[in-house]
C-alpha cells in the first residue's frame, strides 16, 4: 500500500503492522459497503461488549444498521 509506505517503519512489531492491516481492511470493508466508517467502528465498540456471540455477524459492515442509541445521538 503506497500510502502507508513511511508509516510501515513505525509499526513496530509485527503484532502492530498485522493489527493496522486488520484495522485498513475494517475501514476499507466498510467504505465498500456505503458505511461510513468512523460512525459503524463507534458503534460497533460500544455495543460489542454486550451483543451476544450469536449476533456478531450482524455488526459486520454489510450487515451493520445503526444502533438505537447511536441513531438517537446522531
Amino acid at each position: 500500500m503506497a500510502f502507508g509506505r513511511k508509516s510501515w517503519l513505525f509499526a513496530g512489531l509485527d503484532r502492530g503492522a498485522d493489527r493496522a492491516a486488520v484495522m485498513y481492511m475494517l475501514i476499507g470493508t466498510a467504505k465498500l459497503n456505503d458505511v461510513d466508517p468512523q460512525a459503524w467502528l463507534a458503534d460497533v465498540l460500544s455495543c460489542i461488549a454486550d451483543a451476544p456471540q450469536s449476533r456478531l455477524a450482524e455488526l459486520l459492515p454489510w450487515n451493520w444498521r445503526r444502533s438505537n442509541a447511536s441513531a438517537k445521538a446522531a
